[in-house]
């Protein structure tokens, strides 16, 4: 079970009010409002719809997250581009290790800023992704 929910201040319901997180024992949990009564949503169920989605957006893109995150880092050789194509290929051990570790607190920071934005029912299912700059799909539309 993670320690804390991984998308703490950038998920929201569906009528746009932010979600706030809480524990009910060790288990941390997005709290939804539905009326006058807190739904507590376990993070983690949540955590891993929003990683799932993600990772799809990501799939049959690899060469081009590839050559622009070797870009990125200024780093055009050939070991690097296979230490990034190993990563991307264990991309499902990357999300269980990202749960269990999170992500840093200027990182989920710099995602809100940006833009990303998880919408999410009381139920705790997943409505939408927002990644603004996402990689656009065949029609022209970000992911």
């Amino acid at each position: 079970m993670p320690a804390k929910p991984l998308f703490e201040g950038l998920i929201f319901d569906e009528s746009d009010n932010p979600v706030t997180v809480s524990y009910v024992g060790s288990e941390p949990c997005y709290v939804v409002l539905d009326g006058d009564f807190h739904r507590h949503v376990p993070s983690e169920g949540v955590d891993r719809q929003v990683l799932t989605q993600i990772k799809d957006s990501l799939e049959g893109h690899e060469d081009l997250i590839l050559d622009q995150t070797m870009k990125m880092m200024g780093q055009e050789d050939i070991f690097t581009k296979a230490i990034i194509a190993n990563q991307l290929k264990n991309m499902d051990q990357q999300m269980e290790q990202l749960l269990q570790t999170g992500f840093p607190d200027d990182g989920r920071t710099y995602m809100g800023m940006v833009g990303f934005k998880v919408i999410i029912n009381f139920h705790g299912d997943v409505i939408r992704v927002e990644q603004p700059g996402g990689i656009a799909d065949d029609e022209g539309g970000d992911y």
